[in-house]
């Protein structure tokens, strides 16, 4: 069954991330809710809190300063734990990399180069919410894009509730992901995938179940 709101798939996420920690020290797992009009910072903030009680050294990254100095101002209570990307890039540097459990909420391309270096020096997990690292500008066959193509593929997914043109893909660790279908009456399991499927598959699984 799909989680009936927000809290629910937070619930859900909560769970998957902790199994996927669970499985291996180190790792680089994402989470991705991926919804219009999101707001990504509370539901980073409430991860964070949900995961600081078995990791109280997780910490939580933002892109920018700017973006770190508001999640300060809503969430006071978890300042010690907000940086900056930059911030940990910097500590890294003085320290020799970094531990323990690191959050990075909704990375872009612009933030690419800063994150791969992270994950190069960190030695424990991170988990990307809402991350998006793709560059669709670089062109094809340049070694920039292979090497974004390497880096990009050691990711894993912790947790996945993506809307599609038909319905919704989910995915909890260390279950396959799920597709769904949207009929009248509410959204129907059509079939799971061992990997996430593309919009290929997803169309092949529709015609195969009105068969």
């Amino acid at each position: 069954m799909l989680p009936a709101d927000l809290r629910s798939a937070e619930t859900e996420a909560h769970a998957a991330v902790q199994a996927a920690l669970a499985s291996q020290t180190k790792g680089l797992w994402t989470v991705e809710m991926r919804f219009e009009g999101l707001r990504i910072l509370p539901v980073a903030l409430r991860q964070l809190a949900a995961l600081t009680p078995a990791h109280p050294e997780a910490r939580l990254l933002f892109p920018d300063a700017g973006a770190t100095a508001l999640a300060k101002r809503d969430a006071p209570e978890q300042a010690a734990q907000l940086l900056a990307l930059g911030d940990l890039l910097r500590l890294q540097q003085a320290d020799g990399g970094s531990d323990g459990l690191v959050l990075l909420a909704a990375p872009t391309p612009a933030d690419y180069e800063q994150v791969e270096s992270l994950c190069a020096q960190h030695r424990g997990s991170l988990v990307m919410i809402n991350g998006r690292l793709e560059d669709a500008a670089i062109g094809i066959g340049t070694v920039a894009r292979e090497r974004r193509k390497g880096f990009l593929s050691e990711w894993q997914a912790a947790y996945g509730l993506i809307p599609t043109a038909e319905g919704a893909l989910r995915r909890t660790y260390p279950d396959d992901w799920q597709f769904y279908r949207c009929d009248p009456d509410g959204y129907r399991d059509v079939c799971s995938f061992e990997t996430r499927p593309d919009r290929e598959a997803q169309l092949e699984a529709l015609e195969e179940a009105a068969r």
